[in-house]
């Protein structure tokens, strides 16, 4: 079968290992794998994945940590991170998107149901390099590189945060609702948590300013003209 793309799976459990493994690689996969954060950081940066599945609950180097040291790096700007974690705690996943994750799995996943997300967030991928960036105000957001240029200066954003900053700067002064917001930057399929959204545009505002994005009280948000 054709390989379709790289994924790095992280995983202290051999056998969570295994099973992923087997069902990526019969959908076309080109796999790899990992028992923590420090083991996976050299095999990431050697293959370029262009997604890692990452454990959260983790010995020797966790995968808030591992997914950190992913997100400052300038090689994996193109790398999507998804946490696959049994924690549903709140403060987990917020904890993850402070991380810069791109999206979360719960275990346990049914072998069809983790290849189905797997391919419809790489299929975004695709998607996402081939839009045009686009000017607006002061912005230059580049979809190309995933930064934003202000005049001489560089802003870099998680990117989750770039797809909702994006999402805004198409339709400037558009109120885009909350569910707007989740299908288009999450997916029918992602389940979030209420402040997922919250987050994002919190870190959007420390790295750009307040004046970018406005929120309508009890309906959503829109980016300022």
């Amino acid at each position: 079968m054709e390989n379709i793309g790289k994924i790095l799976v992280v995983d202290d459990e051999a056998d969570i290992l295994e099973f992923i493994s087997y069902n990526l690689k019969k959908e076309g996969y080109e796999v790899y794998t990992a028992p923590n954060g420090k083991e996976a950081l050299p095999i990431a940066k050697k293959i370029k994945p262009d997604l890692i599945l990452l454990d959260v609950m983790m010995p020797v180097m966790d995968g808030i940590e591992t997914c950190k040291r992913i997100k400052a790096d300038t090689d994996f700007d193109q790398t999507y991170v998804v946490f696959l974690t049994a924690r549903s705690e709140d403060y987990s996943e917020i904890e993850g998107l402070d991380a810069g994750a791109d999206d979360y799995i719960a275990k346990p996943i049914k072998p069809k149901v983790l290849v189905t997300r797997l391919n419809a967030i790489l299929r975004r991928k695709i998607k996402e390099m081939a839009a045009p960036s686009i000017k607006v105000k002061d912005l230059l957001i580049d979809r190309e590189s995933f930064l934003i240029y202000r005049g001489d200066q560089k802003i870099q954003l998680a990117r989750k945060e770039f797809e909702l900053l994006f999402l805004l700067a198409s339709k400037p002064g558009k109120v885009f609702t909350r569910e707007n917001i989740l299908e288009k930057v999450w997916g029918d399929e992602v389940l979030v948590v209420d402040r997922t959204i919250d987050v994002h545009i919190r870190k959007i505002r420390e790295k750009l300013g307040d004046e970018y994005i406005g929120t309508v009280k009890g309906v959503g948000y829109k980016f300022e003209i």
